[in-house]
């Protein structure tokens, strides 16, 4: 079984680092994983979009993909392309702060987060895309919160460690605002 992810946002928004830690993480709980990241522009602000493929077992697609298991929006200005490629019962994990109407998920499961305010009430503003993958986590059982944590500790350059506990707070803020095991990821709980 493969499950698909997008990630989207503008540059700045911590999209690639939050792909990479899923990515981490999924390798640490012995999952196959394959990455792929795109940059529209290359400063703050232009769109930086990642494609995930984890799966139990070798995978067989190629990291691009035209459907979608579930998309994780931290701004709604690249969203559309996304919320396209989302299959019937997918799950949509947004940024509620930024996206203000909730029909813009366009998901069977759509799980809005306050992830501006959840990792603002942190002082740290910029770990909202951590807060969006510990929901992603939190409703799907993709990853686990342990691992995601480890993933996120190893992922880190050595300039950024003194954020490691502010953004394991993120992880375990977004993990807990979802649902748990509201789509699970790898079969019913």
């Amino acid at each position: 079984m493969e499950r698909e992810v997008l990630l989207t946002g503008i540059g700045g928004q911590g999209i690639q680092l939050a792909a990479q830690i899923v990515a981490r993480a999924a390798l640490a709980e012995g999952r196959e994983v394959i990455s792929l990241g795109t940059y529209g522009g290359s400063m703050r602000g232009g769109s930086t979009d990642a494609t995930l493929l984890v799966g139990q077992g070798p995978i067989s697609s190629p990291p691009i993909v035209s459907r979608s298991w579930a998309g994780v929006g931290a701004h709604p200005a690249h969203w559309p392309a996304v919320r396209a490629k989302l299959r019937a019962g997918g799950l949509a994990v947004w940024n509620a702060d930024l996206f203000r109407d909730a029909a813009a998920a366009g998901a069977a499961h759509a799980l809005p987060v306050p992830a501006t305010s959840l990792a603002a009430s942190l002082g740290a503003p910029q770990a909202l895309s951590l807060v969006l993958i510990g929901a992603l986590a939190g409703a799907s059982g993709l990853v686990g919160l342990d691992a995601l944590v480890a993933a996120m500790e190893a992922a880190l350059p050595p300039y950024r460690r003194q954020h490691a506990a502010k953004n394991a707070e993120a992880l375990r803020l977004g993990f807990d605002a979802a649902p748990a095991g509201r789509v699970p990821a790898w079969g019913p709980s």
